[in-house]
């Protein structure tokens, strides 16, 4: 649409997550580094907690490109399942063979096999779910009997939790206590500050193809930073936005003007009203 205009190569502002466009910004990069020494000690459960849009799903990813080559990773998006359906999607990512499984038993006992065959080769196992939060307490309950699966010298299996707080308060109930005490390792993702945010905008139009100067004025950066909070994906469509009321006017920089048009016509920022003197 307007990407010839402005010399890009593709759409920079894509809500869908591509880990190319991964930026390293403080928060994002402790947490990667988080996730990846506490999977080396072998750590049975870590938490990754973080608001709508702060990341999540693109920080899960990269994680996952990450272990490629260097363990054997389940992925769950959609954990909404109960007990019985979570075994078998984890035995369908680690492709267990359940043709002969007529109950949960004997899932499990297929999963058990499959990784101890995986710790006889040396390789660790992580399953990653996503939108943790969405998790029914009976399956969170499932979840931590299968990570009972041991030998005597480590965890057969490590899980990573990604989700949003409401995960906190779901696992606070005192029936997951024992869930609760296993999570050895736990970040919370923060929103990009002011510096980060103009970094952020930057880094995706240069992974896009834009090499010419500044195409956010400050004061439009500025603007972005403070509407969205500096969450990640309402930088997006703010900026999404922008450039499209800049192209419709034929400018070649987006202006205050351009962002304030987006903000009018996005949900869930903080609306001019309560932008104050900050402007």
């Amino acid at each position: 649409m307007y990407e010839s205009h402005f010399g890009l190569q593709e759409a920079p502002f894509a809500l869908t997550p591509n880990t190319r466009y991964f930026l390293r910004a403080p928060s994002h990069a402790d947490a990667l580094e988080l996730l990846l020494v506490a999977l080396g000690e072998r750590e049975g459960f870590i938490k990754i907690t973080g608001e709508v849009g702060t990341g999540k799903t693109l920080l899960c990813r990269l994680l996952l490109n990450e272990l490629d080559g260097k363990a054997c990773t389940a992925y769950v998006p959609n954990p909404q399942l109960p007990p019985e359906a979570l075994y078998e999607s984890v035995a369908e990512e680690l492709e267990v063979d359940l043709s002969g499984c007529d109950n949960t038993h004997q899932v499990l006992k297929a999963l058990n096999q499959r990784l101890l065959e995986r710790a006889g080769e040396g390789t660790p196992v992580v399953l990653v779910i996503d939108e943790a939060q969405a998790m029914p307490e009976q399956t969170l309950e499932a979840l931590r009997l299968l990570t009972n699966l041991e030998t005597e010298r480590s965890k057969l299996l490590q899980v990573v939790l990604f989700g949003q707080p409401e995960l906190n308060v779901l696992l606070a109930r005192d029936s997951l206590r024992q869930l609760r005490q296993r999570i050895t390792f736990q970040y919370h993702l923060a929103p990009l500050d002011g510096g980060s945010v103009a970094q952020y905008l930057r880094h995706r139009l240069s992974q896009a193809g834009y090499n010419g100067s500044d195409l956010f004025a400050p004061a439009a950066l500025r603007l972005i930073a403070r509407s969205s909070g500096g969450i990640p994906r309402l930088v997006n469509v703010l900026a999404h936005k922008g450039l499209l009321a800049a192209w419709g006017q034929g400018a070649r920089q987006v202006s205050r003007q351009h962002v304030w048009q987006a903000i009018r016509d996005t949900d869930s920022v903080r609306r001019p009203g309560l932008l104050g003197r900050w402007l």
